[in-house]
Order: C-alpha cells, then structure tokens, then sequence
C-alpha cells in the first residue's frame, strides 16, 4: 500500500439533507471499491496503490455528478511513498477510538 488518500466531497447545494444524501452516494461508491477505508466527520481516507487511488477521487466526482449534483467542491489530500508503504489508518486512529 503506497499511498492513502482523504477526499472531501462538497455538493453545492442548498439543503443541508441534499448535501447528506450525495455525500452518503460517494460514501457507497467508496465502500463498493473493496479498499480499506475510514469515514470521519469532514473526510473520508482510502488506503491502497497509488494509480487506483486516484481513479477514485475522480470517480466520486463523477457520482456526486450522477446524484444530481451540478456544482461541488473537492479537497483531496494524498500520502504517498513510492518505494515502501505509508502509515495505515489503523496506525494513525485506532488507539484514538478505544
């Protein structure tokens, strides 16, 4: 695992459910991916290689796109090491969620 990526996906829209729900389908998308990842209150962290990492992030932007977002802002943050593995989630939280 060379890489680990946050995303921030944020649907211009007005109504704060609206912003749940196509947040919650980029969620799912994620999920669906089968990589190991962690959802916190702003961001959601993905584990895995590099290249599919980011076939990621652009694919979230294209499930807010089909859930009826027209406009959003995304922040991506990205650990990456190309020669050897980056810090796990486990590693950096789960002594925080004890």
């Amino acid at each position: 695992m060379n890489a680990s990526v946050a995303i921030q996906v944020l649907p211009n829209v007005r109504d704060d459910e609206e912003v749940i729900r196509i947040v919650d389908e980029v969620i799912a998308y994620i999920k669906s991916t089968g990589l190991n990842y962690y959802v916190g209150p702003f961001e959601t962290t993905i584990e895995g290689d590099y290249d599919q990492l980011m076939d990621i992030v652009k694919e979230c932007q294209h499930v807010a796109e089909r859930a009826g977002c027209k406009a959003m802002s995304v922040y991506v943050k990205i650990s990456y090491k190309p020669e050897g593995d980056v810090l796990t989630i486990e590693k950096k939280v789960t002594k925080h969620h004890q």
